[in-house]
């Protein structure tokens, strides 16, 4: 349980490094969305990890339903996620990111209707995700990498690049 707290006061603290907004760690516990749907997934995810399936979705669909961002219960998040803004995030059950991404509103890390196992995408670390974007499927979008907004990125991406458009292509 003290783990619990301790990795939400380090999201919160890397919200507020990140963000030139924030005000104070107490302004992001109270006021920021992206720190909510943490909370709340933190605790579904625990509750899907003993397959208390319903009451983790539940848990997931109710945050939704206060800040605008969903979040699967069974997807792996790394620490020091940082959602900025966060209204319209959809994080589908088998999507994978690794620590210190952000990811900014109307981002979909979704799948394609093709896959059956793992249908979602998988971020390494240090990713950032811009507006609207889409990721799709079970591909893996390297270390590193920053994706511009509103792309559509459908194929996987290595390390330390810089993906824009539609389909989303590498410009660095």
């Amino acid at each position: 349980m003290k783990s619990f707290f301790i990795d939400l006061y380090y999201d919160a603290k890397n919200m507020a490094i990140k963000d030139p907004a924030a005000k104070s760690i107490i302004y992001i516990i109270l006021l920021y969305p992206g720190f909510h749907a943490l909370f709340f997934y933190k605790i579904a995810h625990a509750l899907s990890n003993i397959h208390m399936y319903f009451l983790a979705r539940f848990i997931s669909q109710f945050a939704r339903f206060l800040t605008g961002i969903e979040i699967h219960p069974s997807a792996k998040i790394g620490k020091r996620l940082f959602i900025d803004h966060g209204m319209g995030i959809v994080i589908g059950e088998t999507a994978v990111i690794g620590d210190d991404c952000t990811i900014y509103h109307g981002v979909t890390l979704g799948g394609t209707g093709k896959e059956k196992l793992k249908r979602h995408p998988t971020l390494k670390n240090n990713v950032i995700v811009g507006c609207g974007s889409k990721i799709l499927g079970n591909i893996t979008i390297g270390n590193n990498v920053k994706i511009g907004a509103n792309s559509v990125v459908l194929k996987s991406i290595g390390d330390d690049k810089t993906v824009v458009g539609i389909p989303g292509k590498v410009i660095k």
